[in-house]
């Protein structure tokens, strides 16, 4: 350490106490480490004022910056007012000693060589009915108006020497008339009028490019294709090319016709639009407001970064991460979400797997059951049973008659018909057991008994329908013509889940589609079955969604029958 004028050695300082709480200054994050980071915790109260004082420096900072940013846009509008009203004053000259026989059309016969006239202005005496002797001649370029200036001033015209000059009211604008014209000797743009009209753009630039490299050659294009106005632009790399051009060129006899070549006066950005009367340009209010809250945020984001000597990038950068972590964590969270619904859909499906596969090996046992006691039935082939002694070989200890001989034909009809009507009292009996359940019904008479009639499947549906517990409310909704089976694809199970969750919880969506012919051509029918939680959910899903437009499609929703969906039976 350099020791020097007012320097105090620490070790002879002595007997000092410290009072009061330490103040973080200067270095003091370095010297505290992470103790300089901690502050006190807010109150409610205290929060809630520092929100307010943040939002009245906002509102205070957005009304400063939408202040200047007004300002700055009204005085660049009054500057291109301004330049614009310079542009239209270099577009004119002043015409004098015109000879008073002298018409507009001859003003105009005489100066449009130069280039396309916009207007001409000759005052008129009301009492002699002559003009006063000059006139304004506005052209739609400068250059046009310059080279005019330059070559007719003291020409004859009509037996008088005319006079061409520029307007009175031209040193008003002087100053803005000299800005533009330093701004256009940054380029080595010449102005080419007089062109014929049968002349094209590559014809020009293959006459202007024996005097130097050519940037780009542009002729004014009128309304009409292929068509120009007579003049147009060129530009050369280097100054000495534009010089040779405009000496060498200047009054040359180009296809019939004298071209006007001179420097041009204005930049490429400006053009004439004939007006000094243009009105300034409003920046909308919404835009205004929004463009000042941006930059106010960032002029305090700046601020803050200053005092805390840190770069206001990295402080955008630690937004930015902060808020990238935030949708990787919602993200996340929609992933593991949808993977839980997959889940418990996998493990629906699979229990209904098993219980089907055990239903299958049960109807497997009983058929296996069935056929066994069929085949001991054939091979036991009893006898019928008679009235015989018990001592005859075919005595059964049956009390039923002898079957008839063969030759009685009479016999036959009667026994025919008492065997018929113990069949239909057999089956009366079975119908009316399997209604009731009291007893038990063997394979073998459940296997020969025969449904007749509308009464009698009814008792076997009500018997099936007791068979599950009573008839069930269902929770099932099916959604039909949704969507044709080309837009099915992997999302629409997850889209349809999301959408029908509105209603209630939702514990499975099966998408079927349904074949109508066996033809490969057939047409594909889409089912949607959506299994709730709960009934009243698949109602209101159901008063919902049917009648509804989707992808211009009218959905169809009825509700669908529980027991033949936990059968898997899709077909109605």
């Amino acid at each position: 350490m350099v020791e020097g004028p007012g320097w105090i050695n620490p070790q002879e300082v002595k007997g000092l106490e410290e009072e009061g709480v330490v103040v973080l200054g200067p270095g003091g994050k370095r010297d505290l480490g992470n103790r300089a980071l901690a502050l006190p915790k807010l109150s409610s109260s205290e929060e809630k004022a520092v929100q307010k004082a943040k939002k009245y420096a906002m509102e205070q900072s957005i009304k400063v910056v939408l202040m200047k940013q007004t300002l700055q846009h009204q005085q660049a509008q009054a500057k291109q007012l301004q330049r614009q009203q310079a542009i239209v004053l270099m577009c004119r000259i002043y015409v004098g000693s015109i000879n008073f026989e002298v018409r507009e059309e001859t003003l105009k016969t005489t100066f449009s060589p130069f280039g396309p006239i916009k207007a001409i202005s000759m005052s008129w005496d009301p009492i002699s009915q002559k003009h006063k002797g000059f006139a304004f001649v506005d052209f739609e370029t400068p250059e046009a108006a310059q080279l005019a200036l330059e070559q007719m001033n003291g020409t004859f015209l009509s037996g008088r020497n005319i006079k061409v000059g520029r307007p009175s009211n031209m040193p008003q604008a002087q100053s803005i008339i000299e800005e533009i014209e330093r701004e256009a000797t940054d380029y080595f743009r010449i102005y080419i009028g007089g062109i014929h009209k049968d002349l094209g753009q590559d014809d020009i630039k293959s006459v202007f490019e024996a005097f130097g490299g050519v940037k780009y050659c542009e002729l004014a294009q009128a309304g009409l294709d292929g068509k120009h106005k007579g003049y147009g632009f060129l530009e050369y790399d280097n100054l000495q090319s534009c010089l040779d051009a405009i000496a060498s060129m200047n009054q040359f006899d180009l296809g019939g016709q004298y071209l006007r070549v001179g420097r041009a006066i204005t930049p490429p950005d400006i053009k004439n639009t004939g007006s000094m009367d243009a009105k300034a340009s409003v920046i909308p209010t919404a835009s205004a407001v929004a463009a000042a809250a941006i930059t106010a945020k960032i002029q305090a984001m700046d601020a803050v970064a200053t005092n805390l000597g840190v770069n206001a990038q990295e402080i955008n950068d630690e937004e930015r991460r902060k808020r990238d972590r935030e949708r990787e964590k919602d993200r996340e969270r929609r992933e593991k979400e949808r993977e839980r619904r997959r889940e418990r859909s996998r493990e629906r499906r699979g229990g209904r797997s098993r219980s089907k596969s055990r239903s299958k090996s049960k109807e497997r046992r009983i058929k296996k059951e069935k056929e066994e006691k069929k085949e001991d039935g054939d091979s036991a082939a009893p006898v019928p049973p008679t009235s015989l002694p018990p001592g005859h070989p075919g005595y059964a200890g049956g009390s039923q008659p002898p079957p008839p001989p063969p030759g009685a034909d009479g016999d036959g009809d009667k026994d025919a018909a008492a065997k018929a009507a113990v069949e239909k009292a057999q089956q009366l009996e079975l119908q009316k057991k399997l209604m009731e359940g009291d007893e038990a019904v063997t394979l073998s008479q459940q296997e020969n008994m025969q449904i007749k009639g509308q009464s009698a499947r009814h008792l076997v549906m009500q018997k099936l329908m007791g068979a599950h517990g009573g008839l069930k409310e269902s929770k099932v909704v099916v959604l039909r013509n949704m969507v044709s089976h080309e837009e099915v694809d992997e999302s629409l199970q997850e889209e349809i889940e999301e959408e029908c969750s509105k209603f209630g919880e939702v514990d499975n969506v099966i998408i079927y589609q349904e074949r109508q012919s066996e033809e490969e051509d057939s047409e594909i029918i889409v089912k949607i079955f959506v299994e709730f939680s709960a009934a009243n959910a698949a109602k209101l899903a159901k008063e919902s969604l049917n009648g509804r437009f989707f992808g211009g499609r009218h959905v169809r929703a009825d509700i669908y029958d529980q027991v033949m969906f936990e059968e898997q039976d899709f077909s109605h």
